[in-house]
């Protein structure tokens, strides 16, 4: 038998809050820094991005699109604080981490070695980020590792990533874990905002795909023979841990997908996939990284920002321009579609559906539609106050006016 895992990656996904007052310093913290360059979009090296998301969901994710090489060219010619001030006026912002492509030798034996493909951070002007890292495990085809890895790493808190044994970084980028640590503390700093909205700060959530070998699920080998180790993945579990496999009625599956099995949590999102299918291993893995991604971070924004909003709610002096947030909000972004793709547009739904992002807004409309009725009422009473302060006037005008002509 060949490989058991043919193809492998996972994203762990760090949310964070940086405060609406300090979005524009933080882009000029970013474009100062030399490790990390803000990523341009451009329709020909990123077709399909740009065909994917219509229009204004597009100009809403990557406003670079309808810039020219010509615009682009007097941006680049900018002070780096005029640069920082028209970034922070975009709907979003992303930039990405320079990585050397030199591999540095294994330094252990007996341990999970993992490669950093990539680093970026996804913003919105409203001050909700996110910090992607893309992951693989080296020189193994073992589902073990893949499973321990995915568990042990995405439970690692922040501050103590260091303090986890087994787990070697693979890559000439940093020197070992800690100074990961430190990049990653460097890229989101205080964590003061993030939790006001109640975000979890001890994990990362998690995006993964893998593409196992036919023989293990294929033509001659059914479902049920990796079923276990499925439920494993999609849950983010460790290899020692047990499981219910009655619970795979929770997948979802396309038709559009042969050999491929799609689920998706609140702890994340992992695709399970065999070479049986050779589309898995050749335009689903840039598709599942690339326009589906994409559609999962975005619903995990409109989730973080309808908590915002909501935590705003509960302050008083916030209200009229928490109002006019979620007017915007709803108007940008709510009523929109994202996609004419149809495995995009029932990702996009399934997502949401998990993620309880309809819960969440009309618990906020409930909200807002009380204070309307309530400033309403209050202002039609001042109205009321002042008429009746009016009449009581000028009937006292009246009256002193026919005294006077007695």
């Amino acid at each position: 038998m060949g490989r058991k895992i043919k193809y492998q990656y996972t994203y762990f996904i760090y949310p964070f809050v940086v405060k609406e007052s300090k979005y524009q310093k933080y882009m000029l913290k970013m474009l100062r820094d030399k490790d990390i360059y803000l990523r341009i979009f451009q329709r020909e090296k990123d077709l399909q991005l740009y065909q994917y998301f219509l229009p204004k969901m597009s100009e809403f994710l990557f406003s670079s699109f309808n810039l020219s090489e010509l615009k682009l060219k007097k941006f680049e010619e900018l002070p780096t604080d005029t640069k920082a001030a028209i970034l922070s006026k975009y709907p979003c912002t992303i930039f990405a981490y320079h990585l050397p492509r030199d591999v540095q030798g294994k330094t252990e034996e007996n341990s999970i070695f993992f490669k950093i493909q990539k680093i970026e951070v996804i913003c919105f002007k409203t001050g909700i980020c996110f910090l992607l890292l893309k992951t693989n495990v080296e020189d193994s085809d073992e589902f073990e590792d893949i499973l321990n890895f995915n568990c042990k790493f995405r439970e690692i808190e922040n501050q103590n990533i260091g303090n986890h044994a087994n787990i070697h970084l693979q890559t000439d980028a940093f020197d070992d874990i800690e100074e990961l640590t430190d990049v990653i503390k460097h890229i989101t700093g205080s964590n003061a905002e993030t939790i006001k909205l109640d975000l979890d700060t001890q994990r990362f959530l998690s995006y993964s795909y893998i593409c196992i070998d036919q023989q293990l699920w294929g033509a001659n080998k059914g479902f049920e023979n990796v079923e276990e180790n499925f439920m494993k993945f999609s849950n983010f579990l460790s290899a020692d841990n047990s499981v219910q496999l009655t619970k795979r009625e929770e997948a979802i599956t396309f038709s559009k997908w042969k050999y491929a099995q799609l689920s998706v949590s609140k702890q994340g999102v992992a695709l399970f996939t065999s070479d049986a299918d050779m589309y898995n291993y050749t335009k689903l893995p840039t598709e599942f990284e690339g326009v589906y991604l994409y559609t999962y971070i975005l619903n995990l924004y409109k989730k973080i920002y309808l908590k915002k909003l909501d935590f705003e709610f509960e302050h008083p002096q916030k209200v009229s321009q928490t109002r006019k947030h979620f007017v915007e909000f709803t108007k940008q972004l709510w009523i929109q579609e994202i996609t004419d793709d149809e495995v995009g547009s029932w990702l996009n739904h399934q997502i949401a559906k998990k993620l309880e992002v309809d819960r969440l807004y009309h618990e906020i409309k409930n909200q807002y539609d009380l204070l309307y009725k309530d400033m309403k009422v209050e202002k039609n009473t001042k109205i009321m106050v002042v008429l009746i302060a009016i009449l009581g006037i000028s009937l006292i005008v009246n009256i002193i006016s026919l005294l006077n002509l007695f």
